[in-house]
């Protein structure tokens, strides 16, 4: 009879297991959700996935690359998580489909790390007991050791080890050293469990759901006898869960924290945001002294400096918003949210499992579609993909920013900020569209039964420091990212488009009125003058389809370039003040709630469905919204003297 291989039993560590396969070995890293398999993977491979106190984050396989003492390089994929090897769900699926090599563009892994969350070992050992079913050469990472020990949780992980059969370490996925024991233990390789192999001296492996739980409970009362002695932290937990959860209180409580947050977006960024603006303009009056008058000066002041360093300013109020989702996340606020709101959401036809995609949409609405993989319902899915656009993204806060600042007068009413309300109320109008579209989906085109939230709490958590620090910094990286690429770029082709060709002999005008970008202005003001918009808004429409804050850069090269006033290229709120009206700002504002989607939501909406019949069909739809809100809001705002 077999007996489980102890922790010498390696195959001459992972290096031989390199020279033997002739490649570099690959390791998946698998769990429970929420169990610290992403910011394990941070740890291991330097990446920076987004991290989160809640379920249903990592939607499909992410690889990256770790180095070991002995200078093997592994590869490393973070699969999303599963509470099983039956799947349910879609990005269920995929982790099963990895590890069993069933994807013809990647071999099987070689090894498995089994991550565990230390403080809820009862939900997560059954996955480890299925996997060690399946024979794979595995270890068990013992996650979130700190808030176990901090709960009263003695976890015996010599035990452990034995009763599994295979190697166990501690780890702390939020710390910068909390993958140390892991790294040592894969330096050494990992063993492999035979296949109905004897598990306690002579007892079957389990193989069905009741002795899986069975196994589970043995091992408990021998690695952790005192695993249920924290009743105490569960009943502080449960007693706050009646505050936060409460159908009364609990709303107010949600309605206080947003508010907060959009008035913290412009009370708090006023002075980063005026330290950015004053080195843009000394920068553009630096150009300006420094180099004579020409194309090269024009390309710089009116085309990088007014375009995408314009952008630029608005970096403080998206790093504030996101400071504030961050820290609601990684507490565990944000799934106790979903659950306040699931009876809403399930009136207006959306599945409870929609939330999570949806609050994915606030920052962008890429990943919030992809995250629709954790509904198992395909018409729900669908549903939620069509109506995850609606959610007001990152990159709406530049344009929401720029036209706020620019007609909202800076003054308080109550307690509150004017801006900052009426910064909440467009997001509130983006949740009610969404609704809207969702009830009139679910009803007319795509019924289905309602399917109700299940989703694991996750217990309450001090915001880790760390995550917030990185969470931020990749905001800020990919923003940055984005002025000095995609944006940079659309500005210096409209700064082309709009300076050539040059103006006739005897032109009055300005010269981009005679431009490539000035003639396609004036066709497109047809279409868009009747909801308030002039050509030069036309004109910024236009790259904006490929990413939204274009926009902004776009209104700052086109009135740079429309004008005789040096200044525009430093600021540009000034100027459409005084050139717009009030109507037209906020036809501008609706048409932005709806505003057709960029280029790689809607290629990513074809990935997920497999199909370009649902993106042509959303684009439609989202112009006819955004057309006709428009057109609407700016008759409305004329009638009331705007």
């Amino acid at each position: 009879m077999s007996r489980p291989p102890d922790q010498a039993d390696h195959l001459g560590g992972l290096h031989a297991q390199a020279a033997a396969l002739g490649r570099a070995p690959v390791l998946a890293l698998v769990g429970n959700p929420n169990c610290g398999k992403t910011a394990l993977f941070n740890l291991l491979t330097g990446a920076r996935q987004k991290v989160a106190n809640y379920a249903g984050v990592t939607v499909e396989r992410k690889t990256g690359w770790t180095r070991l003492s002995d200078g093997t390089s592994v590869a490393v994929v973070d699969l999303p998580g599963t509470y099983s090897l039956f799947p349910a769900t879609p990005d269920e699926a995929v982790t099963l489909e990895v590890l069993e090599g069933r994807r013809a563009d990647e071999p099987a892994p070689d090894g498995v790390v089994a991550v565990v969350d230390a403080t809820n070992l009862r939900m997560n050992l059954r996955l480890v007991l299925e996997m060690r079913e399946r024979g794979w050469p595995m270890v068990v990472a013992l996650n979130m050791m700190d808030a176990a020990r901090h709960r009263g949780v003695n976890i015996d992980v010599a035990a452990l080890s034995r009763e599994l059969g295979c190697p166990v370490v501690e780890t702390v996925g939020v710390k910068h050293n909390g993958h140390q024991a892991l790294l040592a233990q894969l330096s050494l390789g990992l063993p492999a469990w035979p296949q109905a192999a004897a598990v306690d001296g002579g007892k079957a492996a389990p193989t069905d759901a009741q002795t899986i739980q069975r196994e589970v409970r043995r091992i408990l009362a021998v690695v952790a006898p005192g695993v249920m002695s924290t009743a105490g932290s569960a009943r502080f937990h449960h007693r706050l869960d009646g505050w936060v959860m409460h159908p009364v209180w609990g709303l107010l409580l949600l309605a206080s924290l947003l508010f907060v947050m959009f008035q913290a977006v412009f009370a708090w960024a006023v002075w980063p945001m005026d330290l950015i603006k004053d080195g843009m303009a000394a920068l553009a009056e630096f150009t300006q002294g420094a180099m004579a008058e020409g194309p090269l000066r024009s390309l710089l002041v009116d085309g990088v400096i007014a375009g995408a360093g314009g952008v630029l300013v608005f970096l403080p109020q998206i790093l504030i918003l996101f400071a504030f989702i961050l820290v609601l996340e990684d507490s565990g606020y944000l799934p106790r949210a979903a659950f306040l709101l699931d009876t809403l959401m399930g009136r207006v036809g959306l599945s409870g499992r929609a939330f999570i995609p949806l609050l994915s949409s606030f920052a962008c609405a890429v990943p919030g579609i992809m995250a629709t993989r954790s509904i198992s319902n395909w018409r729900d899915r669908l549903a939620t993909i069509m109506v995850a656009p609606l959610m007001t993204c990152s990159a709406r806060l530049p344009v929401y920013a720029l036209l706020i600042g620019a007609f909202v007068p800076d003054r308080s009413v109550g307690w509150f900020n004017l801006r900052g309300l009426t910064l909440f109320a467009l997001y509130v109008a983006g949740v009610l569209s969404a609704c809207g579209v969702a009830w009139l989906l679910k009803r007319v085109w795509m019924k289905s039964s309602y399917q109700p939230l299940m989703l694991e709490l996750p217990p309450y958590r001090l915001p880790s420091l760390r995550s917030l620090a990185l969470g931020l910094w990749e905001r800020a990286r990919i923003f940055v990212q984005r002025v000095g690429t995609i944006i940079f770029a659309l500005t210096v082709l409209l700064w082309f488009l709009s300076t050539w060709p040059g103006p006739p002999d005897g032109a009055t005008g300005p010269a981009i009125q005679y431009s490539f970008a000035g003639q396609l202005g004036h066709a497109l003001e047809v279409l868009v003058a009747p909801i308030g918009f002039n050509w030069q808004i036309a004109i910024a429409l236009v790259p904006g389809m490929a990413a939204r804050e274009v926009v902004v850069g776009a209104l700052g090269t086109v009135y740079a370039l429309s004008g005789s006033d040096d200044g525009v290229a430093e600021a540009l709120s000034p100027v459409i003040a005084q050139q717009w009206s009030l109507a037209t700002a906020y036809a501008l504002l609706a048409w932005f709630v709806f505003a057709p989607q960029c280029i790689s939501t809607l290629a990513t909406v074809k990935r997920e469905t497999n199909s370009w019949r649902y993106p042509l069909l959303m684009t439609t739809y989202l112009f006819a919204l955004a057309y006709g809100a428009a057109f609407v809001t700016y008759r409305v705002t004329l009638w009331l003297g705007g």
